[in-house]
């Protein structure tokens, strides 16, 4: 047998005993999915059995290209939905507006505080991802096929933001024009349908029919999540050693002091500036909100309790409560829509030596606020939102693999920011267009609330 044969049969052998190890993984993933245990389990279930197959398989010098061939598919997946996804949500929530009467008065105070305190949130998260540097310890040699973007200059930037050709551009992989594009029909529905409301029935009810199959490909894909972290991480283990992978524990470090700066700074001083009420007394009476939305780590769980709150507890007229927190439910996503896609930017970029500049910085920014809109109320917004800003970027997607496994730990905290930042804005606004009870905000102390989380 000559050395070809003996090399074909080491490979084949190899990957085979990879193949073994991914099916034994995926079996035990499986039957904890049938199970019934929690889905934040089960992807750090995959990434730690990811950790200790990539281990075994370094240690017994084996091939992994079976497990890293189902990585690539999740990627891929996951790269499948975004100008879609992006496209139909952004549509779907602006024009959820009925008139632009309205989006000009309430509307335009709530969209300009979601998406401004997205933005600082988003800047916030770059700075302090830049001071901590997650992933400094991690080095990862770039995706096979990727090539390092030329440099533009600013006004080439702002060029490309204009979407010239809406199709080609979503063929391209080019998300910010598909989003502005997605800005114009929104507000065009909205016009024409303050004209005649029939006009633009079908198209709404078309967007709002595309949204629902989009939900449900996206929870096919979301359900994938424990494998393809298994993969991923057990690729890297097996080529970068458990050593590497320890870096991983500043990410969460890193998300969390970014969080409570903006929640801190951020928030209170809006509350004590703007609104020119007690932060302590806000954040004592809106604590409900803030328990429910770190233990349920879901916008849309914690809104029945978040209108409570806003309403019995501080005192927000129902006609603003009723429009801001359903609204914020699908918005308002400083956690997910703007710290978090900086942090996994950076980390990212710093893991596969890629080097961002200033412009990169910008265009970041922009893009969180951007696509940060109506990317909730579907599982796994925070995927998307990054998904967007790395694509923006040119960052490689694998990125979002290797922080995966942390991420449950992290969509707590960036859960409670995101209710948090809904019930401020509720005041702001509220108090903008008095209907905001001071009086009765000072006098009461806690109103008693029962809550239900279930």
């Amino acid at each position: 047998m000559n050395s070809v044969d003996n090399n074909l049969l080491s490979a084949i052998e190899t990957n085979w005993y990879s193949f073994v190890v991914s099916i034994f993984v995926f079996f035990i993933l499986y039957f904890m999915a049938r199970r019934r245990i929690g889905f934040g389990l089960r992807v750090i279930a995959g990434l730690v059995l990811g950790l200790l197959a990539g281990i075994l398989l370094q240690n017994l010098d084996l091939d992994t290209k079976a497990i890293t061939t189902f990585g690539s598919i999740y990627v891929s997946l996951i790269k499948m939905l975004v100008i879609p996804l992006v496209f139909v949500l952004v549509v779907g929530s602006i024009a959820s507006l009925t008139s632009l009467e309205y989006l000009r008065k309430i509307g335009f105070k709530t969209f300009a505080w979601f998406l401004g305190t997205t933005g600082v949130a988003s800047i916030i998260g770059l700075l302090i991802a830049r001071l901590f540097n997650p992933g400094k310890g991690i080095q990862q040699a770039v995706p096979e096929g990727f090539a390092a973007r030329e440099i533009p200059t600013f006004s080439q930037v702002i060029l490309d933001l204009v979407p010239s050709n809406p199709v080609l551009e979503a063929a391209n992989g080019k998300v910010v024009p598909v989003l502005i594009f997605a800005l114009f029909i929104a507000v065009a529905i909205i016009k024409v349908g303050s004209r005649n409301a029939e006009a633009v029935r079908p198209v709404r009810e078309l967007i709002a029919s595309l949204t629902q199959v989009l939900h449900q490909v996206v929870k096919f894909i979301i359900r994938l999540t424990p494998y393809g972290v298994f993969a991923l991480i057990a690729g890297i283990t097996a080529k970068y050693g458990w050593e590497t992978l320890q870096e991983l524990g500043s990410v969460i470090v890193t998300s969390y002091v970014a969080l409570i700066v903006h929640f801190v700074l951020v928030f209170g001083g809006l509350v004590l500036l703007v609104a020119r009420v007690n932060p302590i007394r806000f954040f004592k009476k809106i604590y409900p909100t803030i328990a429910v939305a770190f233990t349920t780590r879901s916008s849309f769980a914690v809104l029945p309790v978040n209108l409570e709150v806003i309403t019995k507890r501080l005192h927000v007229s129902e006609k603003i409560a009723s429009f801001v927190a359903p609204l914020g439910a699908s918005v308002n996503f400083n956690g997910c829509g703007g710290i978090w896609p900086a942090i996994v930017a950076v980390f990212t970029a710093q893991v596969y030596g890629i080097d961002l500049t200033g412009t990169d910085y910008i265009v970041l920014v922009l893009v969180s606020i951007i696509s940060s809109i109506g990317v909730a109320g579907v599982p796994g917004p925070a995927v998307i939102s990054t998904t967007v800003v790395l694509t923006a970027l040119g960052l490689p997607l694998e990125g979002i693999g290797i922080v995966a496994g942390v991420e449950a730990l992290i969509d707590m905290g960036r859960t409670a920011v995101n209710a948090t930042g809904t019930t401020v804005t509720s005041l702001l606004v509220a108090n903008a267009e008095g209907e905001f009870d001071r009086e009765a905000f000072n006098r009461d102390e806690d109103e008693d609330l029962v809550l239900n989380p279930a």
